[in-house]
Order: structure tokens, then sequence, then C-alpha cells
């Protein structure tokens, strides 16, 4: 699932392409919208928070998606050939003179008041990425649960909004915890900060990076390299599903650098 940093980078990219133009076209292929005609409105901002995507309109419309697994926004210019996927799997159109922004298999898709975002978003704890980021509201919340683990602890997005399962495992493996321990025996200010610190770095990158090396199969310690050598003791990287159905994900880890007690 794509992870805050991803989402920023994709709002900031529909912003500059379609931030302060009017809409020429609008196509909605969702049947709750499927009579819904948005032209002549214009694109105020699109902006993220945590992982959703909210595209605010003149008039006091925002639409709001949220890619989870499989969804993506692609633009093209006006005539360029679509490449995102078959036709059938396109959610919406959105074209101004300049661009046009194609939504793909956006699992959730729903046009919203702007003042009623809350409706949408409220239950997100502070946005890792805002610049209002509220530290102190987002320790309370891991606080507040001291026998969860801090795998499932940071991935709740009512505690604070944008941690993926990258972000997670790399912050665990960087801070020597094992997935399992409970929240309430980690220094939770160093967890925070640091994947903030991580996540605002990789905002000038296209692909997350823990390493601090950019190339293809060394941009992170464990996440995703099960059955590899720990690239700090070379012990064999273990992984297992961590968290309760249907809500569990897969988690990575040294045995030796981050023991269990």
């Amino acid at each position: 699932m794509p992870e805050g940093d991803t989402v920023w980078r994709a709002c900031k990219r529909l912003d500059q392409a379609l931030g302060r133009q009017e809409l020429t076209r609008t196509d909605f292929r969702v049947p709750s919208l499927a009579t819904t005609d948005l032209s002549g409105r214009s694109v105020l901002e699109v902006v993220a928070r945590g992982k959703h995507l909210l595209m605010r309109l003149s008039g006091g419309i925002t639409i709001h998606s949220h890619l989870r697994l499989e969804g993506s926004w692609h633009l093209y210019r006006p005539g360029e050939k679509w490449r995102g996927g078959p036709d059938h799997q396109v959610r919406v159109v959105l074209e101004t003179s300049a661009w046009v922004a194609v939504g793909y298999r956006l699992p959730v898709l729903e046009l919203v008041a702007t003042d009623a975002e809350g409706t949408v978003v409220g239950h997100l704890g502070p946005d890792l990425l805002s610049p209002d980021f509220d530290r102190d509201l987002a320790l309370a919340n891991l606080a507040a649960e001291p026998e969860r683990t801090i795998s499932e602890a940071l991935l709740d997005q009512r505690n604070l909004a944008g941690i993926g399962n990258f972000y997670r495992v790399e912050v665990c493996f960087l801070l020597g915890l094992h997935p399992w321990r409970k929240a309430g025996s980690v220094d939770l200010a160093a967890a925070v900060d640091l994947s903030r610190r991580l996540m605002k770095a990789n905002l000038r990158n296209a692909t997350q990076v823990s390493t601090g090396i950019d190339r293809p199969g060394q941009r992170s310690y464990v996440f995703e390299r099960a059955g590899k050598p720990c690239r700090r003791c070379g012990t064999t990287i273990q992984t297992a599903p961590i968290g309760e159905p249907p809500r569990e994900r897969v988690s990575y880890w040294c045995p030796t650098c981050q023991p269990e007690a």
C-alpha cells in the first residue's frame, strides 16, 4: 500500500498539473457518481492527508480518493496514449486544457463537501508530513495502549497518519526493536522522530530508501529481504505476519539486531 510520502508526491504532481485550472471535462466511472459533471469548476489544490488524496474544487466540493493496494493516478497530455491499465480499470477522468488526469483502480472515490472533509479523514492521527504535525498528540496516541505491539501501534492511522509497512519495518530495525515489543517498553519519541525524518527525506526520491543508497536491491535493511543476510551482522532476516486478521501485515526483522528481550 502506498505510504504517506508516495501519496504526498502524487498529490504534488496532480496539484502542479491541475491546480488553479478549470476542469473542461469530467468522467466518473463508478455507479454512485456516474451522472456527475464537474466541468467548469476550478481545481483549487490537491493535498495529502496521511494516505488520502483530497482534490479541492471551487464551489466547496472535494474529490476524495484512496489508493490502497492497487490504485494510482496518472497524468497525460491531451491525445497521449494512456498506459495505466485496461480501460475497464479507469474510475475517473479529469481534463483541463493542458492535462488529463486518470484514476485507475481507485477503491475509494467519492465527493464530499470541503467543509466536511472531517467525515472521511477526521479519524486520522497527526500527519507525519504536515508542517503542523502535532508530535505531542502522536506520542500520546501511541502511549495510550502500552500493551500493543510497536508494529501495530505505528501502523494504526488513528495514532499518526502516513506510516506503512516499509517505514514501520525499517524504523524497528534501525532502533533495534523486535516487531513484537510492547509499545509501553519503547522510546516512542525516537520512533516517531525517525519515521518523520525518513519520510521527509524520501519526498525528494522517486522510491523509498532507508539505507541512504538509492539503487535496486540496496534501498532497505530488512523490508522484503526475508532469507537474506542482515546488512549489519549477516544473520538471516526473518519474516512472519503480525496483527489481527484482516489487518495483519508481513514483518521482517533481524533476530540478532532486534532481539526479543
